[in-house]
């Protein structure tokens, strides 16, 4: 059995082309039901704003070929041919652990993923398209992710400017309990407005020249206090700290009409420039901008790519263990029935011992331990040794043999 996977993804594919082949749930269920009839029964759909991919376990080429014409058609309105991407074997299994640890994305260490492949799992094994060894792999992944996480903590270096202006600014002027003036009410200044939340903010002010938008804001986060724009000044007065975020070609905080009378801490995440840089040679004043921020995150980048490469160790040790376990996997059926023989051979042995012999109970019980455990100890070595054979042509002469010597009914094998 082999594991292999293909789709698409933000690395082959642009938005419009990944928009073509999303799928829906009634997607994923339709693909499952056609892959069983295909022979494949083990699959995971991985289908994300920046992947459509699905991982599966196979027992012929054939059946890998069929995977790759179902998607095909599963999308055909959408020519995604020279945008797939296809892989099988460790290549696979290394790269599904990379794509749940981060490693993959388009923010290396990004922890939203994560969760998505615990859905995607999970939806997996809820439609009975996951069965010993997916579920043996994707767990796997899983786990090696959450390690990466917890220790090398790659997403505790952050890349978005507005989340490292936050954290600049709470190392400059501690934010819990600070009143704050939010201008502007674009995507940053929402986000910033939900950070400033996080680090426990005290009364926040948000002015726009936009009053709908700041609206919307408000109705989100009910304990904004909307000013008019142009209050901004008078309303700065009775401020700890200013952040700006708009997109006006011109300065929007001027320091010809705005004095501090007490210290204040600017933020000013417009490029073009909102506050005036003239602020910075204030005594009163800290100006937090663009360039500050731009070198923050530009050395975060660099340890984001460090901490990469030192997560490889990580995917190698785990990817190892996996593959060991899916090659002895193979050999899971001869074992079981293995050592099921040798129960039916002990328990006949100590059924007819106990017959001719008279024994307490106590002696019973030990009789039957010694006979039992015997016999697994005389079956110990060759397990071991089936366990550790490398080829698939050695597994199947194998199991052949061991059938034959102890005369085991055939029975299913975990291939």
């Amino acid at each position: 059995m082999q594991f292999g996977f293909l789709g698409i993804s933000y690395q082959t594919a642009d938005l419009k082309m990944r928009e073509q082949a999303a799928f829906t749930d009634e997607k994923k269920m339709e693909f499952f039901h056609m892959a069983e009839e295909a022979g494949v029964d083990q699959c995971m759909i991985l289908s994300t704003c920046n992947r459509s991919e699905v991982f599966y376990l196979f027992e012929e080429t054939d059946q890998a070929d069929q995977i790759y014409r179902l998607y095909q058609e599963m999308f055909s309105e959408a020519d995604l041919g020279q945008y797939i991407r296809r892989g099988q074997g460790e290549e696979t299994v290394v790269y599904l652990f990379r794509v749940a640890a981060g490693l993959e994305s388009m923010v290396a260490g990004e922890d939203q993923i994560l969760g998505q492949v615990k859905q995607a799992f999970e939806f997996s094994r809820m439609m009975g398209a996951c069965k010993k060894e997916l579920n043996k792999i994707v767990r796997d992944a899983l786990t090696c992710a959450k390690k990466i996480k917890s220790e090398l903590k790659i997403s505790e270096k952050p890349l978005s400017v507005g989340y490292i202006g936050i954290q600049k600014l709470n190392e400059t002027c501690k934010i819990r309990g600070k009143t704050v003036l939010m201008i502007g009410s674009g995507t940053t200044a929402a986000l910033v407005l939900q950070y400033l939340q996080e680090y426990g903010a005290g009364k926040i002010f948000l002015c726009s020249r936009t009053y709908a938008h700041a609206g919307n804001l408000q109705k989100q986060m009910k304990h904004l206090v909307v000013v008019p724009y142009h209050e901004r000044y008078q309303i700065m007065k009775a401020c700890d700290i200013v952040i700006s975020a708009t997109s006006a070609p011109h300065l929007v905080v001027k320091s010809c009409d705005f004095q501090p009378q007490k210290p204040l801490v600017f933020l000013d995440l417009a490029a073009p420039r909102d506050i005036d840089p003239s602020f910075d040679s204030d005594p009163d004043t800290i100006l937090i901008h663009l360039d500050t921020l731009k070198e923050i995150a530009e050395k975060n980048q660099k340890e984001r790519i460090r901490l990469v490469k030192e997560s490889d160790q990580f995917i190698q040790e785990a990817k190892d263990e996996t593959l060991h376990w899916l090659k002895i996997s193979r050999m899971d059926g001869t074992i079981q029935s293995l050592q099921e023989r040798c129960r039916e051979i002990s328990e006949d042995s100590y059924r007819y011992l106990s017959r001719k012999m008279d024994l307490n109970d106590r002696e019973k019980r030990l009789l039957q331990k010694v006979l039992h455990a015997s016999l697994q100890r005389l079956l110990r070595e060759p397990i071991q040794e089936l366990k550790h054979l490398d080829t698939r042509e050695e597994q199947e002469a194998y199991q052949k043999m061991v059938h034959q010597l102890f005369r085991i009914e055939e029975k299913e094998r975990s291939l």
